[in-house]
């Protein structure tokens, strides 16, 4: 079993099967507006948090409209998936139980607001394994940048380079590399364009989170 004195966790694509939610309002949004989506657009946006994403969007596609109204769309519509469907990858659960029991600290590091996320790990009890909850919209840059990891390391009150962090996107796994952490890379569906960039650049790369219980 792969573990330090903390782990730090991104939420979609990693613990929550949860990119679909995000493709689907992607669909609904861009389409409402008259446009497609372009293929590179899920990659752009992923690592950015919600206003990042809201002006990147709002300068892509020519939108006459706030950011903070961008934002609240998405929001609302992605609200009752969470609350409601999204479901945890398989052996999840068993998984941050070992690392409790090992002694491990927990957190996470995500660019989904917590109070987005939180009903999603309370109803699949998982939400009490968490000592810190970091976001993209708390530190000043996204998943591109080391920022978030080392802030979820900081509220551990652990060293980056004792924490491991686990990701399924590339940049992500590039920052927190660069945070000092060692990486596993967690195999999604979303993030099969690059997963051999993946592969190559993370210490560990699994299909399953049993393969770390071994």
């Amino acid at each position: 079993m792969i573990r330090d004195k903390g782990a730090i966790f991104d939420m979609d694509g990693t613990l929550l099967d949860s990119m679909w939610v995000w493709k689907q309002i992607d669909i609904d949004f861009l389409g409402k507006r008259g446009f497609e989506v372009p293929d590179d657009y899920l990659e752009m946006i992923t690592p950015m948090g919600y206003q990042r994403a809201a002006e990147y969007t709002i300068a892509r596609f020519g939108l006459d409209e706030k950011p903070e109204d961008l934002i609240e769309e998405w929001y609302q519509m992605a609200a009752e998936a969470y609350a409601e469907r999204v479901m945890l990858k398989p052996h999840v659960k068993e998984y941050l139980e070992a690392l409790k029991q090992s002694g491990t600290r927990i957190a996470a590091a995500t660019s989904s607001a917590y109070e987005l996320i939180a009903p999603c790990l309370k109803r699949n009890q998982i939400l009490d394994y968490f000592e810190a909850f970091v976001t993209t919209m708390e530190v000043p840059r996204g998943k591109e940048f080391p920022d978030v990891y080392l802030e979820a390391a900081k509220r551990l009150g652990i060293a980056p380079e004792k924490c491991i962090a686990y990701e399924d996107i590339y940049k992500g796994i590039c920052a927190a590399k660069q945070a000092g952490c060692r990486t596993v890379a967690v195999e999604e569906e979303a993030s099969a364009y690059e997963a051999e960039k993946i592969r190559r650049a993370a210490d560990y790369y699994i299909s399953d989170f049993s393969e770390l219980m071994k």
